[in-house]
């Protein structure tokens, strides 16, 4: 697919770009660029390939989200910048 000047100036104006008449074949050659690679990615042979989900065989270890009480709250506490009631205090971040 060839892209032309007309496929260019609807981009910008979709984009509310202003281009200069002299930056136009700039953009041209930049977007035939993307779509000639993106067309060999496509054509690529995959045939006898696995399907991959991930680059890598990690996966997320989770652990189940428990309740746990600590004895110590006056050291948990010492080093917070303002604590009410035995919790840390913080900034309101929700209107």
């Amino acid at each position: 697919m060839q892209v032309s000047k007309e496929e260019i100036l609807h981009i910008a104006k979709l984009a509310n770009l202003e281009l200069q008449e002299n930056e136009i074949q700039k953009y041209i050659d930049n977007l035939q660029d993307i779509l000639n690679f993106a067309e060999v990615v496509n054509n690529a042979n995959t045939d006898n390939l696995d399907i991959t989900i991930g680059a890598t065989e990690l996966k997320n270890v989770f652990r189940k989200d428990e309740v746990k009480i600590f004895e110590d709250n006056e050291a948990l506490l010492q080093n917070a910048p303002s604590k009410d009631q035995n919790m840390f205090k913080i900034p309101k971040v929700i209107n």
